[in-house]
């Protein structure tokens, strides 16, 4: 059985995992909720302020390049959804990505700094990960391997048109089943999820867009001027 592998790039606070959940949905579908998480901890300053950091480090894999070979080599259904973080890809070789369709996933980092603070107060570039899109959209446009980027406005504002697109770049049927879950967890949650997931299990599918009102706090402004650049570049290439 040929099996066709989607690598999702998201930066975090993000329709990430609204879209593993999405993808669960199909039956010729797996799902695995970033692989590389430990990876990225073991490796990362960010190790010490991340929630649940010991708890992955100790039942993850810590090794990128075993990660890696790991998700080349499943099988067991016809399509593979690995959901990743795109900062999670520190010190590895990024070639492996021709094997499979790559998913850029981004959203407007005013929106994302005013979640992502509320779990993570003090984050710099390095955990949000708007550099490091920027630099694999080039990465997988020089070396012309498989590359969509997805908006999460743009989807939010509609989701079935989005999934048809992204399914349509992917070269996959489109599966009105990915519209909708039942509220809850799933099985392949990582052991993160209670700390970032309280809004997807009491979903039962992809929330209306709301422009978030409140002003970005004075201390993030900097990290939002940074983003700023590199998000509407981003942009440029969204379904």
């Amino acid at each position: 059985m040929s099996t066709k592998r989607l690598f999702l790039w998201s930066g975090p606070r993000n329709i990430s995992t609204a879209l593993m959940y999405s993808f669960s949905q199909r039956e010729d579908c797996l799902v695995e909720d970033e692989p590389l998480y430990a990876h990225y901890l073991s490796r990362s300053p960010a190790r010490p302020y991340h929630p649940a950091s010991e708890l992955i480090l100790n039942q993850m894999e810590n090794d990128g390049q075993k990660v890696v070979q790991h998700m080349l080599s499943k099988t067991g259904k016809p399509l593979l959804f690995f959901k990743n973080m795109t900062h999670h890809l520190i010190e590895l070789d990024w070639s492996f990505m021709k094997q499979g369709m790559n998913v850029i996933l981004t959203r407007n980092p005013r929106e994302m700094l005013l979640s992502f603070s509320k779990v993570i107060a003090k984050p710099v570039m390095e955990d949000v990960g708007y550099a490091m899109q920027w630099n694999l959209l080039r990465y997988l446009r020089e070396n012309d391997f498989p590359l969509v980027v997805v908006e999460a406005r743009k989807f939010l504002l509609d989701p079935e048109k989005q999934l048809r697109q992204l399914c349509m770049a992917c070269n996959i049927p489109f599966d009105p089943k990915m519209l909708a879950w039942n509220p809850g967890p799933l099985p392949e949650d990582g052991v993160w999820a209670d700390y970032w997931y309280q809004n997807v299990h009491q979903s039962s599918g992809f929330q209306q867009y709301n422009e978030k009102k409140e002003a970005l706090p004075e201390n993030l402004l900097p990290l939002y001027k940074e983003c700023e650049p590199l998000y509407q570049k981003l942009l440029a290439y969204s379904l």
